[in-house]
Protein backbone atom coordinates (compact mmCIF):
# COMPACT_ATOMS: atom_id res chain seq x y z
CA UNK A 1 0.00 0.00 0.00
CA UNK A 2 1.45 3.36 -1.04
CA UNK A 3 1.70 6.06 1.54
CA UNK A 4 0.01 9.36 0.89
CA UNK A 5 2.18 12.47 0.65
CA UNK A 6 2.33 14.58 3.77
CA UNK A 7 0.14 17.65 3.68
CA UNK A 8 2.37 20.71 3.53
CA UNK A 9 1.77 23.51 5.98
CA UNK A 10 -0.44 26.11 4.29
CA UNK A 11 1.37 29.31 3.35
CA UNK A 12 0.62 32.14 5.76
CA UNK A 13 -1.93 34.66 4.50
CA UNK A 14 -2.88 38.20 5.49
CA UNK A 15 -6.31 37.42 6.93
CA UNK A 16 -4.97 34.75 9.27
CA UNK A 17 -1.97 36.95 10.15
CA UNK A 18 -4.29 39.81 11.18
CA UNK A 19 -6.32 37.40 13.31
CA UNK A 20 -3.25 36.06 15.11
CA UNK A 21 -1.85 39.59 15.61
CA UNK A 22 -5.13 40.88 17.03
CA UNK A 23 -5.92 37.93 19.29
CA UNK A 24 -2.51 36.54 20.27
CA UNK A 25 -0.11 39.46 19.93
CA UNK A 26 3.08 40.37 18.11
CA UNK A 27 5.19 37.39 19.19
CA UNK A 28 2.57 34.89 18.01
CA UNK A 29 2.14 36.85 14.78
CA UNK A 30 5.88 36.58 14.12
CA UNK A 31 5.59 32.85 14.78
CA UNK A 32 2.78 32.67 12.25
CA UNK A 33 4.93 34.42 9.63
CA UNK A 34 7.80 32.07 10.47
CA UNK A 35 5.67 29.12 9.31
CA UNK A 36 6.16 30.31 5.72
CA UNK A 37 9.95 30.04 5.79
CA UNK A 38 12.74 27.68 6.73
CA UNK A 39 14.58 30.43 8.66
CA UNK A 40 14.95 29.90 12.39
CA UNK A 41 14.22 33.50 13.44
CA UNK A 42 11.62 36.12 12.57
CA UNK A 43 11.92 39.54 14.17
CA UNK A 44 11.12 43.22 14.21
CA UNK A 45 14.16 45.50 14.39
CA UNK A 46 14.34 49.26 14.97
CA UNK A 47 17.13 51.47 13.68
CA UNK A 48 18.74 53.29 16.59
CA UNK A 49 21.75 55.31 15.53
CA UNK A 50 24.39 52.80 14.48
CA UNK A 51 22.49 49.90 16.06
CA UNK A 52 19.77 47.54 14.93
CA UNK A 53 17.68 46.94 18.07
CA UNK A 54 15.48 43.89 18.22
CA UNK A 55 12.03 44.67 19.61
CA UNK A 56 10.40 41.23 19.32
CA UNK A 57 11.91 37.95 18.18
CA UNK A 58 10.44 34.55 17.37
CA UNK A 59 12.81 31.57 17.57
CA UNK A 60 11.33 28.41 16.07
CA UNK A 61 13.58 26.22 18.26
CA UNK A 62 13.12 28.03 21.58
CA UNK A 63 9.65 29.37 22.44
CA UNK A 64 11.03 31.17 25.50
CA UNK A 65 12.97 33.64 23.32
CA UNK A 66 11.08 36.92 23.00
CA UNK A 67 13.83 39.41 22.23
CA UNK A 68 17.33 39.35 20.77
CA UNK A 69 20.36 41.54 21.31
CA UNK A 70 21.08 44.79 19.53
CA UNK A 71 23.79 44.54 16.91
CA UNK A 72 25.83 47.17 15.10
CA UNK A 73 24.32 47.99 11.70
CA UNK A 74 27.60 47.04 10.02
CA UNK A 75 26.88 43.48 11.23
CA UNK A 76 23.22 43.35 10.18
CA UNK A 77 21.55 42.79 6.82
CA UNK A 78 18.96 45.23 8.17
CA UNK A 79 21.42 47.95 7.16
CA UNK A 80 21.10 46.91 3.50
CA UNK A 81 17.31 46.85 3.69
CA UNK A 82 17.37 50.31 5.26
CA UNK A 83 19.89 51.86 2.88
CA UNK A 84 18.16 50.46 -0.22
CA UNK A 85 14.68 51.01 1.21
CA UNK A 86 13.44 47.86 -0.45
CA UNK A 87 12.89 44.21 0.33
CA UNK A 88 15.97 42.02 0.31
CA UNK A 89 16.53 38.29 0.16
CA UNK A 90 19.94 36.72 0.70
CA UNK A 91 19.86 32.98 0.22
CA UNK A 92 23.55 32.36 0.90
CA UNK A 93 25.77 35.10 2.33
CA UNK A 94 28.86 33.17 1.25
CA UNK A 95 28.01 33.53 -2.45
CA UNK A 96 25.87 36.71 -2.61
CA UNK A 97 28.02 39.73 -3.60
CA UNK A 98 25.63 42.15 -1.86
CA UNK A 99 26.05 40.24 1.40
CA UNK A 100 29.78 40.89 1.34
CA UNK A 101 29.03 44.50 2.36
CA UNK A 102 28.00 43.29 5.82
CA UNK A 103 30.25 41.63 8.40
CA UNK A 104 27.78 39.18 9.91
CA UNK A 105 27.41 35.59 11.01
CA UNK A 106 23.94 35.45 9.42
CA UNK A 107 23.93 33.19 6.37
CA UNK A 108 20.33 33.44 5.10
CA UNK A 109 18.07 36.47 5.44
CA UNK A 110 14.93 38.00 4.04
CA UNK A 111 13.80 41.46 5.16
CA UNK A 112 11.40 44.28 4.42
CA UNK A 113 11.36 47.93 5.43
CA UNK A 114 9.20 49.29 8.24
CA UNK A 115 8.26 52.98 8.10
CA UNK A 116 6.89 54.98 11.01
CA UNK A 117 3.56 56.83 11.02
CA UNK A 118 5.18 59.89 9.39
CA UNK A 119 6.73 57.81 6.60
CA UNK A 120 10.28 57.85 7.98
CA UNK A 121 12.52 54.81 8.03
CA UNK A 122 11.91 52.95 11.30
CA UNK A 123 13.40 49.48 10.96
CA UNK A 124 12.87 46.06 9.44
CA UNK A 125 10.82 42.91 9.64
CA UNK A 126 12.96 39.94 8.74
CA UNK A 127 13.50 36.21 8.72
CA UNK A 128 17.09 35.10 9.28
CA UNK A 129 19.27 32.15 10.14
CA UNK A 130 22.88 31.45 10.98
CA UNK A 131 22.70 28.35 8.78
CA UNK A 132 21.98 27.96 5.10
CA UNK A 133 18.22 27.62 4.66
CA UNK A 134 16.35 25.51 2.19
CA UNK A 135 15.40 27.67 -0.75
CA UNK A 136 11.63 28.04 -0.86
CA UNK A 137 9.55 30.77 -2.49
CA UNK A 138 8.95 33.43 0.15
CA UNK A 139 5.84 35.56 0.26
CA UNK A 140 7.62 38.92 0.44
CA UNK A 141 4.34 40.69 -0.24
CA UNK A 142 2.90 39.29 2.99
CA UNK A 143 5.91 40.60 4.94
CA UNK A 144 5.58 44.00 3.26
CA UNK A 145 1.90 44.20 4.23
CA UNK A 146 2.53 42.79 7.73
CA UNK A 147 5.31 45.30 8.55
CA UNK A 148 3.08 48.38 9.05
CA UNK A 149 0.54 46.33 11.00
CA UNK A 150 3.27 45.16 13.37
CA UNK A 151 4.56 48.73 13.71
CA UNK A 152 1.07 50.04 14.58
CA UNK A 153 0.54 47.27 17.15
CA UNK A 154 3.91 47.88 18.80
CA UNK A 155 3.24 51.63 18.95
CA UNK A 156 -0.16 51.12 20.59
CA UNK A 157 1.40 48.78 23.15
CA UNK A 158 4.13 51.34 23.91
CA UNK A 159 1.38 53.86 24.67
Amino acid sequence: MASSPANPTPRPDLSAFRHVLQHQGVHAALGYLNQGTTHRYTGVFRFDGQQSRNLVLFDRYDARVRQGKAVPLIEAFCSLVGSQRESLQILNAFTDPLAQQVDTLVVSSCGVVIYDAQGYLYGTLCHYDFDLCQQIPLNLHLLEVAAPLLYETLQRAAG
